[in-house]
């Protein structure tokens, strides 16, 4: 027993309260004090039953992240939960396991290791690390299938979705749903329980044996994980592991799931996804901003414009409870925005993710309008109008004079210089980018743009709301197309000069797809709207250096109102149900356009496809992190997993970056700018210092990191 773990008596019943906050994560101490604990309960004649419960607002949510990376670094030996849990499972006297909050990953191998457990209406269970990358390694995948079945376990374990506590009774994992004050009932139930066999969830095997039935359960699992997990290999882990309970005795599957464990997290996917877990929690950090920055309080919003942008947009403020009025300039756009909202929120409704109340209590929220009437009580304004300077500044000149004073006054631009959008108004301190991404009800991502005159404030504010409206928030400097779209529009530019130089519009976007993006750069840019880039091309038009290489065909598409989804025809056609086929049209017009312009055309593999549309995202990202627009290389990695659909099990560009070798890079980056010449393809300057000197993205982070507490 030590501080976080504390045992006391309540009569015959010892009760052992894990005190390890915030959220009592199996720390180094944890899981030793829970066993010497168990074994003092033991040893002491007086007691009868045991109960183990959390302190705090949880049970056990997990393991401590931190120690997987200390374990892969060298820093830390190999640890187990194992022996501390058969210690607990071995206990003479009944362990009663009392769960309320989550038992997550090694919360539920613990509470699993006691002989009962018990759990509160609203507590969650769930093995979850397979989202990390990795699978339960203390049982879990062992002891699951005992208490819960084959199929369950196989479900909890490869999919990593939590169960709530009625579910989990059901399911055979908890035993009893403790309505009132948990110890109270967790102390009653001891009671019922003392001095009665004890039984251990190890030598439990009737939900093992139909053997048929689960070489079904297995095959269907693993096409799942196929299907909805492509790419990634630890629910095929996890499968395998569970699997082994089937197959062998307890000790020996514990073995197999130790090995498969290892396998994992020293893998370069858990090591991907881990960065991504913490990367969530570090894009939070803004150096030069306090964390006690005092903020604006936002009770009310308003949204200019109702289009797809607009309207998702509304959509978030409702969710997170905020009313919000929404602006358009004429009827018909107004009724079609509102009409999206609401066929939005049915389906959701009809995929059961909540019920008809809420979406109609969310509805109340959002106040559709012609006029700027109420807008003087905004406590933000975002502003959703069309990507065109004139039309933005317009807009910001007006709401300028009608909102209040301390009103933040937001503009959804992905590509504008917000300088010169706050120089429209009288309050540039005020003026903020807030880019959502599209759909914006959907993708997690707000990229928040910082102009020269955006006060700290108005930044700690866009920060604590992208919280509120469940998105991650990353800061970004002011520049065209700050970071995501600035680095996009290399990836994109490469994608179709690939086509221009032989590679078909299916095969660039299936070698990206194989690569593990969402979908390929050419079919999502006839799902965001060629019209859009289009837009911004003409915007920037005078920016363009003669000369440079610039892509020839997607201008040629939009000529043609060939905008994508939308109409129907873009780099593929579309059927009814907007399902994309080639179309041989869009090749001919390829074909000739790259022969009219004298560009030859060859064979092209999906390595290189891969190469000169991932690196050149790198090494744009390389010259953004060098300029300052991004804080950390991992800013631009949250980015892209967070609003570009860049696999998570990569870690993002950066991160990818440093799992070729930044060297390696910077070598193929060399050949292509022999190739395709200096003005798209010269090394970033970051890039080649990291190279000479062997460091990677990280260690530029921790560097940076050193020097700001210096």
């Amino acid at each position: 027993m030590n501080e976080l773990v504390k045992f006391t008596r309540q009569g015959e019943v010892g009760v052992i309260t894990i005190d390890n906050p915030p959220v009592n994560a199996l720390s180094p101490g944890v899981p030793e004090g829970i066993a010497a604990a168990i074994d003092a309960a033991a040893a002491d004649p007086d007691i009868r039953a045991v109960v183990v419960i959390g302190a705090g607002r949880t049970f056990i949510a997990g393991a401590d992240i931190r120690e997987f990376g200390k374990i892969t670094s060298g820093h830390r030996p190999r640890l187990t939960l194992l022996p501390q849990l058969l210690r607990i499972e071995d206990c003479p006297k009944p362990v009663v396991m009392a769960i309320h909050g989550t038992a997550f990953g090694g919360g539920l191998e613990v509470a699993m290791a006691g002989h009962y457990r018990l759990a509160v209406p609203s507590a969650q269970v769930g093995q979850p690390e397979v989202k990390l990358g990795i699978i339960p390694g203390a049982g879990g995948t062992q002891r699951l299938p005992r208490l819960a079945g084959v199929a369950k376990a196989v479900e909890m374990c490869a999919f990593g979705e939590p169960v709530k506590s009625q579910d989990a009774l059901t399911a055979g994992i908890v035993d009893r749903i403790i309505e009132g004050d948990l110890l109270s009932g967790a102390i009653g139930f001891a009671r019922e329980v003392a001095g009665k066999p004890a039984p251990k969830t190890r030598e439990r095997s009737e939900k093992l044996t139909d053997s048929s039935g689960n070489a079904a359960v297995f095959a269907t699992a693993r096409e799942q994980a196929r299907k909805t997990r492509r790419g990634q290999t630890a629910p095929m882990a996890a499968i395998d592991a569970v699997e082994a309970a089937t197959k062998l005795p307890f000790d020996q599957g514990c073995e197999r799931e130790a090995e498969i464990f290892r396998e994992c997290l020293f893998s370069t996917q858990s090591k991907a996804l881990i960065h991504a877990f913490f990367g969530e929690r570090t894009v939070a950090k803004i150096p030069d901003i306090p964390k006690d920055t005092p903020t604006y309080e936002i009770r009310r919003a308003a949204v200019v414009g109702a289009g797809t942008m607009g309207g998702g947009i509304a959509m978030n403020y409702a969710n997170a409870g905020i009313p919000v009025i929404v602006k358009e300039a004429a009827q018909d756009a107004l009724d079609r925005g509102m009409a999206t909202i609401r066929k939005n929120y049915e389906n959701s409704v009809k995929k059961g993710r909540f019920s008809q109340a809420v979406m109609d209590q969310r509805m109340a929220l959002i106040k559709p309008q012609l006029t700027y009437d109420g807008f003087e009580q905004a406590d933000i304004i975002v502003e959703a109008v069309f990507e065109g300077m004139a039309l933005k500044k317009q807009v910001f000149a007006e709401i300028d004079k009608i909102a209040k004073p301390d009103c933040i006054l937001a503009s959804n631009t992905s590509t504008l210089d917000i300088d010169e959008i706050a120089s429209a108004t009288t309050r540039p301190h005020l003026v903020i980018g807030h880019h959502f991404f599209s759909p914006a009800n959907v993708m997690r991502l707000l990229e928040i743009v910082r102009g020269k005159a955006t006060s700290k404030q108005v930044i700690a504010t866009s920060m604590a709301l992208a919280k509120k409206l469940n998105k991650v928030g990353v800061l970004a400097g002011n520049c065209r197309g700050f970071i995501g779209n600035r680095m996009i529009h290399c990836y994109g530019r490469e994608a179709q000069f690939l086509v221009e130089e032989g590679a078909a519009v299916e095969a660039v976007d299936g070698a990206l797809y194989d690569f593990g993006m969402a979908m390929g750069p050419l079919a999502m840019g006839d799902l965001a709207g060629l019209d859009v880039g289009w837009r911004i091309r003409k915007e920037f038009k005078h920016l363009e250096k003669p000369g440079v290489r610039r892509p020839l065909v997607a201008d040629l598409l939009c000529e043609a109102s060939r905008f994508g989804q939308k109409t129907g025809k873009g780099w593929y056609i579309y059927d009814a149900d907007r399902k994309p086929s080639p179309d041989p049209e869009v090749a001919a017009l390829i074909e000739k356009t790259a022969r009219e312009a004298g560009i030859e055309r060859r064979n092209i593999t999906a390595q290189e496809i891969v190469e000169r549309t991932i690196y050149a995202l790198v090494n744009e990202g390389a010259r953004i992190l060098e300029e300052g627009i991004a804080l950390r290389s991992v800013d631009i990695d949250m980015v892209y997993l967070n609003g570009y659909g860049f696999p998570a099990w990569r870690g993002g560009p950066m991160f990818y970056a440093d799992t070729v070798g930044v060297k390696n890079v910077l070598a193929r980056i060399q050949e292509f700018e022999k190739r395709h010449g200096p003005d798209l393809w010269a090394p970033a300057p970051l890039l080649k210092r990291l190279a000479d000197s062997a460091k990677t993205f990280a260690s530029f982070d921790q560097d940076k990191e050193t020097a700001a507490g210096a």
